[in-house]
């Protein structure tokens, strides 16, 4: 990326010509084109994420970020398109299944943890060395709980917490089963409820709301201080493989004009829309890939006496044949600090691969390479098919009542629909069969590492730096060696498992806690007082 570029050859109209450090940098021409190290694509969590750490290990490198929209953050990393759960797996049932010979398998949730505690290190890192600052404007400490109702999922609950207790990284966690208990934890879910069915809930105060619009807003924000262009209302059009390997990237600007930046690293973090880009680079590994689009709808209550009942996300089960995204939660949000409580998601469909796509995003991203793959994954997911149109057809009293199971006396007028962001789920053939639907995040690269792409879904943003991390191994190996001194000061669990190593954890917890104003784990408290 550091060669100084001696000749240039375009057929383009070129004026100003101007040669520095890097290479060749070219002014003002009619149809734009500049030479970069590095290009981002969208303006979201990932992106911002991505060039806040490569800036960090190497600051000389010019980064340029192309958004079509007109503002950082406003796609699935919107505060208003996501849950806001910072996921560790505290409260999310979907992460420790129950094996056939009836013990729980944890060790996705240990997986999870891990992970999220990665992004906490780094933006504990960028508060201490003031490349960020308030904290409390993008994460507040709140109580993580899952909730079950009826015995036998009682029962899993239990034997879930125990197995969870036998892990540091969840020890701190309460399970109860006791009305009155409850009624301390959720007095809103279980006050005036009637039913004699049972029901169990499990508690961790460590747990977090993550504000992702706002912390993305002062990534980028912090990025424009570092001298990294960020372009605004400038869509990218095509990606196109250049004679000496590195990548030309056509943008259609808001003044009409096309520009041609190239790079030769590209990473497509667009949300929704990186399916498309991914498929125009024509690599193999964009091949026999598809997407899936699930959209989904949250309540929101109006009413401040009923939000001040609530202090808490709390998590049931998903419904039999619902996506992962659609685990039913009742959540209290820190949204513009203000306090929110939203329920939901309600799954739903359209054809859009994000909020401000085109109704034919889905039928655009099907190709020759994989239409069969496309085909597989609908015969074999019927039953998600019945359950998102049973989904659209919900009235908003259908909704309320669903409301319901968690708050038995909620009111339709305390509660307004918000429509929250999309989601495309990825479709790839894997050693489970052709055309399998993939929920999860998931990063798509070229074999050389010039290209990568992410795709998919939740935890998503929790999990930001360590899918970033993962992108700069795979794509710069060359320079790991060299970048794993800064890495570790940034991140000092690097290349270790806090799962395994107790000591280590109790330092990482006690040291982002102090730096993000967040709870302890009750081990570490228990540690401290001894």
């Amino acid at each position: 990326m550091q060669k100084r570029c001696i000749a240039l050859t375009c057929s383009r109209s070129v004026y100003n010509l101007s040669v520095n450090s890097r290479g060749i940098r070219m002014g003002k021409m009619s149809n734009k084109q500049t030479r970069t190290d590095v290009i981002l694509i969208g303006a979201g969590i990932m992106s911002a994420t991505l060039g806040t750490i490569l800036k960090e290990l190497v600051p000389d490198w010019n980064i340029k970020v192309f958004e079509k929209l007109d503002k950082a953050g406003e796609e699935s990393s919107n505060e208003w398109n996501n849950a806001g759960t910072g996921h560790a797996a505290l409260c999310e049932l979907n992460y420790t299944v129950e094996k056939p010979d009836g013990s729980i398998d944890i060790s996705k949730a240990l997986k999870i943890n891990e992970q999220f505690q990665l992004s906490r290190q780094f933006w504990s890192y960028l508060v201490n060395h003031n490349l960020i600052s308030n904290p409390q404007d993008f994460i507040m400490p709140l109580p993580h709980m899952s909730m079950v109702q009826g015995a036998k999922n009682v029962e899993f609950l239990k034997k879930r917490f125990e197995a969870l207790s036998n892990s540091h990284l969840f020890q701190g966690m309460e399970f109860s089963d006791d009305s009155k208990k409850l009624m301390e934890w959720i007095p809103l879910i279980m006050q005036d409820r009637t039913s004699s069915e049972p029901i169990a809930a499990t508690k961790i105060d460590i747990g977090t709301d993550v504000n992702f619009g706002a912390l993305t807003r002062m990534l980028i924000d912090h990025l424009e201080r570092k001298d990294v262009e960020i372009n605004y209302e400038h869509k990218v059009e095509n990606l196109k493989r250049t004679s000496d390997g590195s990548w030309e990237v056509k943008v259609l600007s808001d003044s009409g004009k096309l520009e041609y930046h190239t790079a030769q690293f590209v990473f497509i973090g667009g949300g929704g829309g990186s399916l498309h880009l991914l498929q125009k680079t024509g690599i193999p590994e964009s091949k026999h890939v598809g997407g899936f689009p699930v959209s989904g709808l949250f309540l929101v209550c109006n009413n401040p006496e009923v939000v001040e009942q609530h202090h808490a996300k709390v998590y049931g089960k998903a419904a039999v044949g619902a996506p992962p995204m659609s685990v039913p939660h009742l959540d209290t949000r820190y949204i513009d600090n203000k306090k929110s409580l939203l329920f939901g998601p309600f799954a739903g469909f359209s054809p859009k691969f994000l909020k401000t796509g085109s109704n034919m995003d889905l039928l655009g991203s099907v190709k020759p390479n994989n239409v069969f793959t496309m085909l597989a994954a609908g015969a074999k997911n019927v039953p998600l098919t019945k359950y998102l149109i049973q989904q659209l057809m919900l009235s908003k009293e259908q909704r309320i009542e669903e409301l319901r199971d968690f708050i038995p006396n909620a009111k339709s007028e305390d509660w307004d629909i918000v429509v929250a962001g999309q989601r495309v789920q990825v479709i790839k053939d894997t050693p489970a069969g052709k055309g399998t639907l993939q929920f999860g995040t998931e990063v798509i690269n070229a074999e050389d590492g010039s290209v990568a792409a992410l795709l998919g879904a939740s935890p998503g943003a929790s999990t930001a730096v360590h899918v970033m991390l993962e992108v700069i191994k795979k794509c710069f190996p060359q320079h790991i060696k060299e970048w794993e001194p800064k890495i570790k000061e940034m991140i000092p669990s690097y290349g270790k498992s806090l799962a395994e190593n107790q000591e280590l954890f109790y330092e990482v917890d006690s040291s982002t806690a102090k730096a993000l104003g967040l709870t302890e784990s009750k081990s570490l408290q228990m540690v401290g007082s001894k």
